[in-house]
């Protein structure tokens, strides 16, 4: 996508969540996450790059300690449709031998891939394994998977902005768009 095909796209979308409707929305995260997760001393694990920018804005707001290490799955690339599940990065056997995880992911989309990755953390060790995503998209199909913890609802449209990407782009703005209709 060239710089001004983005630039197109952009003024066309539709702002579906603020910057400030994010940021309240991601602090009553971190105190339900606080509460339940707090006495454990997880170990954090954020979905690569998607849920960079979701990430970076709740673990400041943790009120416990915690570790926190990365995972990097994807099923789309730079493709808007999901394909095949590929396994980039994840934590060693040992980081998860017995520990309370928490996955961080930007969007709850049909659930393939947090369900797999919880699948594949408790089953490399894992003692327990919540999920937390910023998202939830209503797709009116049943899902694999319910996350722990929600941020916000979404239509089920095409959404970029706060760390998810159109086509490689855009994961950089402050606040989530969807694709015009």
């Amino acid at each position: 996508m060239t710089p001004d095909e983005a630039q197109e796209i952009f003024f066309a979308a539709e702002l579906l969540y603020s910057t400030e409707v994010l940021a309240a929305a991601i602090a009553r995260l971190a105190d339900e996450i606080s509460t339940v997760l707090g006495a454990t001393q997880p170990l954090l694990l954020p979905v690569m790059n998607g849920a960079l920018v979701f990430a970076g804005q709740l673990l400041p707001q943790l009120k416990f300690p915690l570790e926190q290490d990365y995972l990097q799955v994807t099923r789309y690339g730079n493709s808007t449709a999901g394909g095949q599940l590929r396994w980039l990065a994840e934590p060693a056997e040992e980081r998860l031998a017995g520990r309370t995880v928490l996955v961080i992911d930007d969007i709850l989309d049909e659930g393939i891939t947090l369900a797999a990755i919880k699948a594949r953390l408790l089953a490399g060790g894992a003692a327990a394994c919540y999920t937390a995503v910023l998202v939830d998209k209503y797709t009116g199909r049943e899902k694999p998977i319910t996350a722990d913890f929600v941020g916000l609802t979404i239509p089920n449209r095409y959404v970029f902005g706060f760390g998810m990407d159109l086509r490689g782009s855009w994961r950089n703005l402050p606040a989530l768009y969807a694709l015009k209709e």
